[in-house]
């Protein structure tokens, strides 16, 4: 056997160690036994060997820390924390609960001892607790479900006859009366002989109905002649009538609120989502931006709406891109879109959505944010001989005399008329992108030469000959 790695080394010393000492048992000492016990012996893995015993992550709360080390403190935090239910709270309860469920909770109320809670009481440790701490002492609306707190309906209810529901309008129209007149009016089975009052109006003979309603129009005249008119304020208003035709019940439940299948109605203002979607009408707009598309625009570059649908825009390059996801390519529509004034100031803009609509007005929209200005020598061409390179196109940009015109491609035509030059040449002398061509063609436009600060730099006196020849008039 090689003994020549340290593991294997280690093995083999300590299996002659235990065979010297098991030879030497009988004739050798305690001190010799105490010798050959500290010979070397190395672990298998690289870590260090832990010596002591490894301390808790979290150190355990003691009595003392929360106060319980006697009866009488163990006595107060129980009275603080777990307390009983008041008689209020039991009234409370009733309304809510049937009477097997309150002696139910009664009987667990009187089963449990609130000292064996503070005393023994623990946290769950289980892989079936629950990922928060709560007593379920308040309703979380986005964990628990919706409580029902209206009873369920009444099985037996049914739909009223005209007796009951002349019954349910009369008493109804009596909670708005007020004065003396209110719970004092006499009803229609008031003006019936005895036997009757307490059966139905429609099973009255013929001449007992006839006479009780003789009676009670003449009751009813008495009283309104006697009687000044309410005012207009104390009756039924339009809501009232209409909350009465909508929401009053038309069944023999005396019109009692029960849990409903619909789902309940949004508020007014829904939290989290109010003011996200509705976009104030500025009235300086004079109805042109009803929509509020152009208000973020008007925020960021300052100017009116009027002032932005005055820009003149294009769209020079729409294409469809894919993207390719778990759940397969997701086409989507890319849109470049300029912006300019006609005067000196030319922005460019790149979006891309899913709808080709929305590409389109995220691309004006930042199109008109990015405008920047554009130097023009007599405001009409450039300053010499540009050239810039994005990818593989690479455009050439020339200044021309007055008159030449725009001798370039549609798309640099467009960007060209944006920004107010009319004589310009353009060459491309690579790849013919149309996206790139277009970037290259901006990035050009922006890094034009200054020739005032050319002059600068090398400390000279920069004069115009053509301005100075011709006395000024040039085009």
């Amino acid at each position: 056997m090689r003994v020549a790695r340290p593991a294997a080394r280690s093995l083999f010393s300590r299996g002659l160690a235990a065979v010297a000492v098991t030879a030497a048992a009988p004739t050798t000492t305690t001190t010799t036994t105490a010798a050959a016990a500290p010979l070397s012996c190395r672990q298998f893995h690289s870590s260090s060997k832990l010596e002591a015993r490894r301390r808790p992550r979290f150190s355990n709360i003691r009595a003392v820390e929360m106060g319980l080390v006697n009866e009488e403190k163990v006595q107060n935090f129980t009275e603080q924390k777990f307390k009983k239910y008041t008689p209020e709270e039991i009234k409370v309860l009733k309304t809510v609960y049937t009477p097997q469920q309150i002696e139910a909770i009664e009987a667990g109320e009187a089963t449990i001892d609130p000292r064996d809670l503070t005393i023994q009481g623990r946290l769950r440790i289980d892989p079936y607790r629950l990922p928060y701490v709560d007593d379920f002492s308040h309703i979380s609306p986005v964990i628990d479900k919706r409580p029902r707190r209206e009873p369920p309906p009444d099985p037996n209810a049914r739909f009223m006859n005209l007796d009951e529901f002349t019954e349910d309008l009369i008493s109804w129209a009596d909670s708005f009366r007020t004065g003396e007149v209110t719970g004092n009016l006499k009803k229609l089975k008031d003006f019936a002989p005895a036997e009757w009052q307490e059966k139905a109006e429609g099973v009255w003979p013929k001449e007992v109905r006839k006479k009780a309603h003789e009676d009670f129009m003449d009751y009813v005249k008495a009283e309104a002649a006697k009687k000044p008119a309410q005012a207009e304020e104390d009756g039924p208003t339009d809501a009232d009538f209409l909350e009465y035709i909508l929401e009053r019940s038309s069944m023999t439940d005396n019109n009692r609120k029960s849990n409903s299948a619909l789902a309940p109605g949004l508020p007014h203002k829904v939290p989290g989502v109010a003011g996200l979607y509705k976009h104030s009408v500025d009235p300086d707009d004079f109805g042109l931006d009803d929509t509020g598309v152009y208000q973020d625009l008007k925020r960021r570059t300052g100017m009116s709406v009027r002032e932005i649908l005055r820009l003149n825009t294009k769209i020079l390059v729409r294409r469809f891109v894919s993207n390719q996801t778990r759940m397969g390519k997701v086409r989507s529509a890319s849109v470049l879109c300029i912006a300019g004034n006609k005067d000196g100031w030319l922005g460019l803009g790149i979006a891309k959505s899913t709808d080709s609509e929305t590409a389109v007005i995220k691309s004006r929209l930042l199109a008109i944010q990015n405008m920047r200005p554009v130097r023009r020598y007599e405001n009409r061409t450039i300053y010499g001989t540009v050239t810039a390179k994005i990818g593989a196109s690479v455009v050439e940009l020339r200044s021309r005399p007055p008159g030449f015109g725009l001798r370039v491609s549609h798309r640099i035509f467009e960007m060209c008329r944006a920004c107010g030059i009319q004589d310009l040449s353009a060459k491309f002398l690579r790849s013919h992108n149309p996206l790139n061509t277009v970037k290259a063609t901006y990035e050009a436009l922006m890094t034009q030469p200054d020739p005032e600060e050319i002059a600068i730099g090398r400390g000279k006196k920069l004069v115009d000959v053509r301005k100075v020849y011709y006395g000024g008039n040039v085009l």
